[in-house]
Parts: C-alpha cells; sequence; structure tokens
C-alpha cells in the first residue's frame, strides 16, 4: 500500500521522535519508521539505561562506604543484580509507553520495520520514497513524502580484530544485558563512556582496570578536569593505563578469563580480567538504508549535511549521530526541530554547537559547555580562568561530597566566557547556568552578580566567575 506524508523520518530515536512530534505540532502529516523499538539507543539502550545502573551502583557504594559518616549504620549492606537489572527495565518500559502516548497524541503514524530509501520510481520522479518491510510479516508499505529526515543514529564501535561476543567481549549494548557481574572487567577505551562504566563496575565492586590510547583519559575535556577525574577515580580503586596501544590479536579468551596485551611507551604488558568491554566510539548507521538509491554524500563514515541539515539531495535531511559531530541524544533532539522548521520555512539561528553543554554521568560527574583551555590558547586568545573547589562550598560538605571544582575559562581582554569545565556530585545538572551563560554572551562579572542561594551547590558558579579577577569570597 502507499501513502503519501509531509514528512518521513526514517529512525525513532531521540532525534527521530522529537522531529516527528515538532512536524506534527506545526501541521505536516507526519509518519515515523523504526525497526527496533520508539526511543532508540538512547532510550533502550544508552543514556537512560546506563544512568539507571549509575545510580543503583551510586547507591550502593554509599550505602556500603559512605553512610557511616552520616550516623548511619548500615550493617551489611548487600547487592541484589536482578533487581538492579529490572529497576532499569521498568523505567525503560515507562518511558517506552510514554514515547508510544506522544506519538498518538500528535497523529503520528508508526511504522515498525525496515526503512529503506528507492530511487526514482513509478511511486515518485524524486529518490527517497521508503520502502517498509514490515516486523509483522505484513506487505510491504510504500511511503511517497515530499520530504525525508534520516536519523537512523549508530552503534557501538570495534577495534579491527577485536571480534565481540557479548558474553566476554563485550559492547555497552551486551554489558547493560550482564545478568550477573564480573569479579573483574577491563575496559578498552577511556572516553566518556568508558568512564561511566569504569565508575560503575567499580561502585558495585567489580575490579576495573581502564586500557586508553590517548595520553588522558576523556581526550576532549579539559586537562584538569581528565587529571582529576583519573586522581578520584584511582582513589576508589580503578586501574588505569594511558598510552595504552592494545593489541587486539592477542585476545585470548580462557573460558572463564580474558587475555590481552597492551604496548605502553614501547613495554608490553598483560592484562587479565573475567570480561573485557570495549568503549571505542560509536559509528554511524548507514549500511542498509538505501543510501546508493541516491546522490547523498558520505564523508569519513557519516552522512555530509549543510547547516540546514539537508543533504545533497535537498528534500532528504539527516540528523543526529549519523552525521557525525557531538554524537548526544539532546544534540539529536535540536537538529531535528531545526531540520523540521526548516521545512515549514520557519526562520532559526543556525546550531552553535560550542555551546552545547556535555556530560558525563560518572561519580564524580563531569560536565562542560564551550572550549577548554587548551582549545581557548591553541585558537590564540589571551586567557584568564576562576576555579573554585567544593570543599569551599558549604552544601557540598552537608551532601558528602565536597570533591572537584568548577573551573571557568574567559577572555582576558574582552570578558567573554569562552568555556566552563566542570567535576564533582550533581555537575550535570549545574552546567545549564553555564550553558546560558554562553547563549546570553555573559561575562564573569554577570555571572557572579547573580545572588545564587545559600546553602546551596550552585554557589560554585559565583564563587569561581569572581575568582576569574581574583576576588572570590570564600578561598
Amino acid at each position: 500500500m502507499a501513502r503519501e506524508y509531509d514528512v518521513v523520518i526514517l529512525g525513532g530515536g531521540t532525534g527521530g521522535y522529537v522531529a516527528a512530534i515538532r512536524a506534527a505540532q506545526l501541521g505536516l502529516k507526519t509518519a515515523l519508521v523504526e525497526k527496533g523499538h520508539l526511543g532508540g539507543t538512547c532510550l533502550h539502550k544508552g543514556c537512560i539505561p546506563s544512568k539507571a545502573l549509575l545510580k543503583s551502583a551510586e547507591v550502593f557504594d554509599t550505602a556500603k562506604n559512605k553512610a557511616a559518616q552520616f550516623g548511619v549504620d548500615t550493617k551489611e549492606v548487600t547487592l541484589d543484580f536482578s533487581r538492579v537489572q529490572a529497576r532499569k527495565e521498568a523505567i525503560v518500559k515507562q518511558l517506552h509507553g510514554g514515547v508510544t502516548a506522544l506519538m498518538k497524541k500528535g497523529k503520528i503514524d508508526v511504522f515498525e520495520g525496515l526503512g529503506r530509501m528507492l530511487g526514482p520510481s513509478i511511486f515518485s520522479p524524486m529518490p527517497g520514497t521508503i520502502s517498509v518491510e514490515m516486523n509483522n510479516g505484513d506487505e510491504n508499505e510504500m511511503l511517497i513524502l515530499k520530504n525525508l529526515i534520516i536519523a537512523t543514529g549508530s552503534r557501538p564501535r570495534t577495534l579491527p580484530g577485536l571480534e565481540i561476543d557479548e558474553q566476554q567481549v563485550l559492547s555497552s549494548d551486551g554489558a547493560l544485558a550482564m545478568e550477573t557481574l564480573p569479579q573483574s572487567m577491563i575496559i578498552v577505551g577511556g572516553g566518556v563512556i568508558g568512564i561511566e562504566w569504569a565508575s560503575m563496575l567499580n561502585d558495585f565492586g567489580v575490579d576495573v582496570t581502564v586500557l586508553e590510547y590517548a595520553e588522558q583519559i576523556i581526550p576532549t575535556e579539559d586537562e584538569d578536569i581528565s587529571k582529576e577525574m583519573k586522581k578520584l577515580l584511582t582513589k576508589k580503586g580503578v586501574t588505569f593505563a594511558t598510552s595504552a596501544k592494545v593489541l587486539p590479536e592477542t585476545l585470548v579468551k580462557n573460558g572463564d578469563s580474558v587475555t590481552i596485551s597492551a604496548e605502553i611507551n614501547g613495554e608490553m604488558k598483560v592484562f587479565t580480567a573475567d570480561k573485557l568491554l570495549v568503549s571505542v566510539g560509536r559509528q554511524a548507521n548507514i549500511e542498509g538504508i538505501g543510501l546508493d538509491n541516491t546522490d547523498i554524500e558520505i564523508e569519513n563514515g557519516v552522512i555530509k549535511t549543510r547547516p540546514t541539515f539537508q543533504t545533497k539531495e535537498h528534500h532528504i535531511y539527516a540528523i543526529g549521530d549519523v552525521i557525525g559531530g557531538l554524537q548526544l541524544a539532546h544534540v539529536a533532539s535540536h537538529e531535528g526541530i531545526a531540520a523540521v522548521e526548516h521545512i515549514a520555512n520557519m526562520k532559526n539561528e543556525p546550531i552553535d554547537y560550542t555551546k552545547i553543554s556535555r556530560c558525563i554521568y560518572s561519580s564524580p560527574e563531569a560536565s562542560s559547555v564551550g572550549l577548554t583551555e587548551q582549545q581557548a590558547k591553541a585558537q590564540g586568545f589571551h586567557v584568564k580562568i576562576g576555579k573554585f573547589p567544593f570543599m569551599a562550598i558549604g552544601k557540598a560538605l552537608v551532601n558528602g561530597n565536597s570533591d572537584g571544582f568548577v573551573k571557568i575559562v574567559a577572555d582576558k581582554y574582552t570578558d567573554d566566557i569562552l568555556g566552563v569545565h566542570m567535576i564533582g556530585a550533581h555537575v550535570t545538572d549545574l552546567i545549564s547556568e553555564a550553558g546560558l551563560a554562553m547563549v546570553l554572551d555573559a561575562t564573569p562579572w554577570e555571572v557572579a552578580s547573580t545572588i545564587h542561594p545559600h546553602p546551596s551547590l550552585s554557589e560554585v558558579m559565583g564563587e569561581a566567575a569572581l575568582a576569574v579577577d581574583g576576588q572570590a569570597i570564600h578561598m
């Protein structure tokens, strides 16, 4: 059967379903095609389930190792990992139901199946008509469209030669599905996802070793944040090896353990653990969706787009992980909204990616927006730095989590805020003030002039802003 739409979205992840909702709000007849579950990677295999596990790990660690400092005697603390997983699944199920309800509310037609783009045909002189191979076995649906948005997302990447079996050698997908915790884990990759898993597993009592190819963990973040994260996680018991070139050909599976070698500063070292988690980034899902039936260009493994998110086929747009850049759920959502609004001939400003907040949900958390100190200097800025520790914030001491700091990077001559970097408890909830300050082109003085409530963790932002010019009150 052939159906006609103003907009069809290929992929029902965060970017896709948000784009569908915005299109419906603007009165566009909209369809969404999803081969798996609505909500995509973020809801089912990424953001939400991993954060649910991280919260359980935090609670377990608090009860086991920190409750006594609050005068709470917890006696023997045990972990029921099956209930941890059940809680995770319940949260995912609830949110999935919410997304499904939003599709019905917007009168968005959802097709559950594998969608592929066709070339010019009897259905349309333009490429992009979607043929949906339905999951339920019904005959294919043909979706004739005026505009298409590709939002097919990404999947875990691996190293050549390092085969993932999801039993002993895991991707993040397989790790989320573990029914029992191993006693030890090697994590290949010390980026955002690797650090979140290292923190979580360590809090659950797993012996964790992280092997990172770069000279520092979380290499995209400010050096001060990287050093502090490594220091604090090492103190908790995580082992790190940086400048580590993992050799996939040395992988040996011994039934109940895995062994792999890495070259570190010219020296070969062997690492052994129950399981190995590969966390070396994500790759775009561009295979099998009919790109070869169009003139859409691929560059460095992702779909090439304009600032309007149009591909070389002007009626076909692409958003989210499939176009590379910041592979974050909130980025995909806003790209989806921008693409739909362009389709609807609305005028909006291009997304400024330097003003998008980035978060790491480990324990401690880290968050940032804008340029690192190193990036700012490399771009020719003369910088001044304001840095303030949580240990001088009353609410942090009350909460029992006073590790970490906030760092503000500002232009020495214009006073513009160039970047803000945080590490410590709840900083993923604090970073939006910094993001708003950058959007509004605020100066440190203006941030400091905002009266922050006492006692609150937000006071650290005001103090760090004062520290830029050496005027911090409590330090």
